[in-house]
């Protein structure tokens, strides 16, 4: 950032200059508690300022882990959690300390220089990311944010009176937008469950009750479904095929609409052609089940499924979307880190088969309900991405110097007025639960007269 863009009493500072990394102390010893809360990765929340989520862990399970106290910022440190905005402050605690998994940062601020919320706010801009993550290092998805290279960044410091008079305004503004992206979450949730009830009222009959047929099959997965088992090596000469991963397919669809190509290949993939259904038996994927339309290779972690004679594909793909299969599928998966399922327990999976006819009426109804469904989706999703730039637009607002107005009587940046030696900075209050609609994301913007991209 250039100081030239900043005001007047705003300085450049190195992160290490107005933060600390908590260490454990010397002498500590864990077996001295019973049990300290301990906070894996999966109980850090996305740019959650408080979480009080953590686990009681006996301090005989404790092999290893990062020492932390209440009131530190938690940054995750490794991608792909660093990439998604894992951090939080977990202020109470029943313990003096915590324990939290080796792969995140703690973070205390330097008392009389800056203010945790502010640092807070600080790491979430989006070219403090970026410069970051180009200072990572280690393997592909597994990289890396070192002390070192948090310490070296630099950030603006406004003066600390109007560092509280930010923190006021960002408390008011994102408030508001966090209750209207908590409204756009809840109506994406209950979008999920209008989903689930179509798909369940078609597999019962509902949706064609009308003129159904009474004779129904009642088969099982494997007596009207093949598992396509043709694979290919990376040197087979492949390269010019689509190539797709889990990470290509979305849960909940029907219809695969992204690939990558052949050149990600380095180990053995499985063969799939048009009209083809692929299935993502990985959990927690085991909602991803598409058609093909494309041909092409795919992870082993994708079952391709063919249809006989007795199924017509785009019926197959809804009952793999359906409660009772993805059920079936969980409980049959197996393992520990990575749980998977297979095609012989998939195959048992037993259901009621209507004709060919009816199947096609099935299909043509589903379609019917779902379109308007994922057109709400799609909404809801441009609302929420929506919401991001805003947020964005009002950090970027507050880091130089243009949310609030600037007062020339303001010590600079880092240096603390003589009377507030001593004295700590009083702590920001709870978040007010607040309502609000989407729409008035758009207004947030218009009154701010902030940029949405």
């Amino acid at each position: 950032m250039n100081p030239m863009d900043l005001p007047l009493n705003w300085r450049i500072v190195r992160f290490g200059e107005v933060a600390t990394f908590t260490k454990k102390p010397k002498g500590l010893r864990y077996s001295e508690y019973d049990e300290v809360p301990f906070v894996p990765m999966n109980l850090i929340p996305i740019a959650k300022l408080y979480s009080k989520a953590f686990n009681l862990k006996s301090t005989d399970e404790l092999s290893s882990g990062t020492y932390f106290e209440p009131g530190d910022i938690l940054l995750a440190k490794i991608t792909p959690s660093f990439e998604n905005g894992k951090q939080c402050i977990i202020r109470e605690l029943p313990t003096p300390f915590g324990i939290a998994t080796t792969e995140v940062i703690p973070i205390r601020e330097v008392k009389g220089v800056s203010d945790k919320f502010f640092l807070f706010y600080s790491l979430l801009l989006a070219d403090v990311r970026t410069s970051l993550t180009g200072k990572m290092k280690g393997t592909t998805g597994r990289l890396r944010l070192s002390t070192e290279a948090l310490a070296d960044l630099e950030i603006p410091l406004p003066p600390l009176a109007e560092q509280r008079r930010i923190l006021a305004k960002l408390e008011v503004l994102f408030t508001q937008l966090d209750a209207a992206v908590d409204s756009l979450k809840k109506a994406q949730a209950q979008l999920q469950r209008y989903r689930q009830s179509i798909l369940k009222a078609a597999f019962e009959g509902e949706l064609t009750k009308e003129w159904r047929e009474a004779d129904r099959d009642v088969v099982q997965l494997r007596d009207i479904v093949n598992l396509r088992r043709e694979t290919v090596q990376p040197d087979d000469g492949n390269k010019e095929l689509n190539f797709v991963g889990l990470k290509y397919i979305d849960s909940g669809v029907s219809t695969l609409k992204r690939w990558g190509d052949a050149s990600e290949v380095k180990s053995t993939k499985a063969r799939f052609y048009p009209n083809d259904v692929l299935y993502g038996r990985l959990n927690p994927h085991l909602d991803k089940a598409v058609i093909a339309e494309i041909e092409g290779i795919c992870s082993t972690d994708i079952l391709v499924f063919t249809a006989n004679s007795k199924m017509i594909p785009r019926f197959l793909v809804y009952l793999l979307h359906s409660y009772p299969f993805r059920s079936h599928a969980m409980a049959t998966a197996s393992g520990i880190t990575l749980p998977r399922t297979s095609w012989n327990a998939l195959g048992e999976f037993t259901f009621t088969l209507p004709s060919l006819t009816e199947q096609e009426q099935i299909v043509f109804e589903l379609e019917r309900h779902l379109s308007v469904a994922d057109q709400i989706e799609a909404t809801l999703d441009a609302e929420i991405k929506r919401a991001e730039r805003l947020r964005q637009s009002i950090l970027k607002h507050a880091f130089s110097g243009k949310l609030v107005p600037q007062d020339p009587n303001d010590e600079p940046g880092g240096e603390l007025p003589e009377e507030m030696q001593g004295k700590e900075e009083k702590q920001q209050p709870e978040r007010q639960n607040k309502t609000i609609t989407k729409s008035k994301i758009t207004s947030f913007a218009e009154q701010l007269s902030l940029p949405l991209n």
